[in-house]
């Protein structure tokens, strides 16, 4: 994976999902993290009564190669005087204030994103969507979304595609599948019930799971073959989980086109026909 750039973004989108130990040093660095930049790995260890090898591995955890690299990173975000990556927007902000906090917020969401997007593992769920005998995308709830929306972009490639709303549609529609299919499941927090459900069954089958998800350790990460990470956080007014979505259909965007530009003729053939059928919809 691409050693990420954004520190605190990472920090803060990944919280949740932090053991006890994770959760001390994530408070320690956010609560003042221009106080971090002039600090050991020993002199923060000793502070929280940790070991050293447990910071490293918290800062390997978030996207960087090590203690050194994190720093690096978090003093480019606290030196210069740039706002903070996600802007709190306030109850007695102006409507065009909360509008343009919230196009920041989304701006910011797919910078960060981009960071840890790595060409290998998009190249490989490009080569795993090629070779598939069929392609299914399953999310669930606001995740849904992002699922409907990949369905409605990949069924112009031409490729064999479903996509099903209902819980309980999904679970039957993936008892179906086998290893030559390959399943797209997008989850934000990748530990919901359903979403797992599914996973539960999709495994059994031997499909190949390509995953969509903000949070690297989770049930879903750790059953999926290929997983896409996205990097958002959560404010007052607004779950990261909705910042997240922009990111998800920025990630479905990119495999989208280099499936098209992969299928050539194929593809604009395929292009080509669902237009003119959709044309006789147009007075």
């Amino acid at each position: 994976m691409k050693e990420q750039k954004f520190a605190l973004a990472a920090i803060r989108g990944s919280y949740s999902q932090f053991s006890e130990k994770e959760k001390k040093i994530a408070d320690f660095v956010l609560n003042d993290p221009r106080n971090i930049i002039h600090l050991t790995i020993n002199q923060i260890a000793d502070e929280l009564n940790i070991a050293e090898s447990t910071i490293f591995r918290f800062c390997q955890r978030i996207g960087f190669k090590g203690f050194q690299a994190f720093k690096i990173s978090l003093a480019s975000e606290v030196v210069t005087p740039l706002k903070d990556i996600h802007e709190q927007i306030e109850e007695g902000d102006e409507v065009k204030t909360v509008a343009e906090k919230v196009f920041r917020s989304n701006i910011k969401t797919l910078e960060a994103t981009l960071q840890i997007v790595d060409g290998e593992t998009i190249e490989n769920a490009v080569t795993t969507i090629l070779n598939a005998r069929k392609v299914e995308f399953f999310g669930n709830g606001g995740s849904a979304s992002v699922a409907m929306d990949g369905y409605h972009k990949f069924i112009r490639l031409g490729l064999p595609v479903a996509m099903n709303l209902d819980a309980h549609v999904q679970v039957m529609s993936a008892s179906q599948m086998n290893e030559q299919d390959a399943a797209i499941v997008i989850s934000h927090s990748g530990s919901t019930r359903d979403i797992l459900d599914v996973l539960h069954v999709l495994r059994s089958k031997g499909v190949t799971i390509i995953c969509l998800t903000n949070f690297a350790k989770s049930p879903l990460t750790k059953e999926s073959d290929i997983c896409l990470y996205t990097i958002s956080e959560e404010t007052d007014f607004r779950s990261e989980a909705l910042s997240s979505r922009i990111a998800q259909l920025s990630l479905i965007d990119a495999l989208y086109t280099n499936l098209m530009i992969a299928r050539s003729d194929a593809g604009k053939a395929s292009l080509q026909d669902m237009r003119e059928a959709m044309s006789h919809k147009r007075l």
